[in-house]
């Protein structure tokens, strides 16, 4: 029995263990130690992958976990990068006078209140949504967007109280992307080819390589592209869609 117990209680600490990331990310933020924060949302994203696969390998997934690891999302990918960018660049909406003095906070709810709305239309749609595509860009992808944004930035000792425009800009993309009716592939469908040409199979291990050697850029740069490929994505099949509309009307 005790046994059945830790292994229901497995999954929840990988959840704890992300919820955990995330409030030591706003301590950190508060503190300054931006570069820190914005780490700690990427190790929240590993533990946040981690939960739901150890709760389907242990068989013991419940509606108690998929509540819990929502919760603890709101924080670690809602409230905790929008409290490390606003406190990297967005509060220095109130002193800029070229800026509206309420912007900074405000963009920082915005982009909290739609992770919140973000996961509660993902609780709706979890039983009946297509695997293969997420609608609306993920709130661990949004974070690493924000948060990969400030690591950047920290490491090239970017100052951010000249980027509040383009902070403010990010953020809002972030923030809306959750909340659109974009596609985003899942990579949950994806299946490795059992032959692959040379340049595949070494494609991957580049890619880790640059992460390993120039994480911050690296990273920003894969979640800024994964961000925008929904609204590109989304715009292409709909123009294919129209041709094709076309097409059958002549």
């Amino acid at each position: 029995m005790r046994g059945a117990k830790t292994v229901y209680i497995l999954p929840n600490l990988f959840t704890t263990a992300s919820l955990f990331c995330g409030f030591y990310a706003i301590l950190a933020a508060i503190d300054g130690r931006f570069s820190f924060a914005a780490i700690l949302i990427f190790v929240a994203m590993i533990f946040d992958g981690c939960d739901g696969r150890v709760a389907r390998l242990t068989h013991t997934e419940s509606a108690f976990g998929v509540q819990y690891d929502s919760l603890a999302d709101l924080i670690s990918f809602g409230a905790a990068p929008a409290l490390i960018i606003y406190r990297w660049s967005l509060h220095y909406a109130a002193i800029e006078p070229l800026v509206p003095s309420k912007l900074g906070w405000f963009t920082a709810f915005v982009y909290t209140a739609c992770t919140a709305l973000r996961l509660a239309r993902f609780n709706v749609q979890v039983d009946h949504a297509d695997k293969a595509v997420f609608i609306g860009l993920p709130s661990p992808s949004a974070a690493a967007l924000v948060a990969g944004f400030v690591w950047a930035g920290s490491e090239f000792h970017w100052d951010g109280s000249r980027l509040i425009m383009l902070s403010t800009i990010l953020t809002w993309f972030a923030a809306l992307a959750m909340v659109s009716n974009f596609k985003y592939y899942s990579f949950k469908t994806f299946k490795p080819q059992s032959r692959l040409s040379f340049s595949k199979a070494i494609l991957p291990g580049c890619i880790i390589g640059l992460i390993f050697l120039e994480p911050a850029p690296i990273l920003f740069i894969f979640f800024l592209a994964y961000g925008l490929h929904g609204p590109i994505w989304t715009l292409w099949r709909m123009n294919k869609r129209r041709q094709g509309q076309q097409g059958q009307g002549h």
